[in-house]
């Protein structure tokens, strides 16, 4: 069943440093990926929205951690800057770096992180980083391999085993295949953020908005 409150999502502000953040109250799930991920597109296609964030031909352009509100206001999908893009400064490199681990190490009102790989290239020793930070605040993790329409059929199995095996050891810590373009686990990935924004909902204690 798909988590339809997903569908109306909209930009609510965007923030170039913790001063900026929003109240930390509600639930977060927050999205974060090297620059070339397919982050962006994803998000767009979870929400079935167009722009709802931003698909730039030029990877790392987006400098700001960009927050999106639900119809339930107390929900919130959080779009972390993409990171690893070697023509960016190093300065500005440094910046992101800065305001993702404040971000990931004190923010209160996040649930879980969305982790953004490309199936073809997963866990890159910045994606290892990110990871780790995760697990530090003992932070829910689901691992999401893009662009896995460019892989065969036993090419995706071997990189999402792969992942899930590296994986293993850490608690909390699940992965899928999707792809953006042939819309291969959408629901999959509905399925977890409903878990973690609407946990009563997702056992079918409640029932679920529309």
């Amino acid at each position: 069943m798909a988590f339809n409150l997903l569908r109306t999502a909209k930009y609510q502000i965007s923030a170039t440093k913790p001063a900026n953040f929003p109240p930390d109250e509600g639930i977060e799930v927050a999205f974060a990926g090297r620059s070339n991920a397919g982050k962006s597109s994803c998000l767009n296609v979870i929400a079935n929205q167009k722009a709802l964030a931003r698909v730039s031909k030029t990877p790392g352009r987006t400098q700001m951690i960009n927050f999106f509100s639900l119809q339930d206001e107390s929900l919130k999908l959080v779009d972390l800057p993409g990171y690893g893009y070697a023509k960016v400064p190093e300065a500005m490199r440094k910046d992101w770096g800065k305001n993702i681990q404040a971000f990931l190490e004190t923010r209160q009102s996040l649930v879980g992180l969305v982790m953004l790989m490309d199936a073809r290239h997963p866990l890159s020793p910045l994606d290892q980083q990110m990871i780790d930070w995760a697990m530090a605040r003992q932070l829910p993790l689901h691992a999401v391999l893009t662009k896995a329409d460019k892989l065969s059929r036993n090419q995706q199995n071997q990189s999402l085993l792969g992942v899930r095996k590296s994986l293993s050891s850490e608690q909390g810590c699940t992965a899928q295949l999707f792809s953006s373009l042939k819309r291969q686990g959408i629901d999959e990935l509905d399925e977890r953020l409903k878990s973690w924004m609407q946990p009563a909902t997702a056992t079918g204690d409640l029932p679920e908005q529309p």
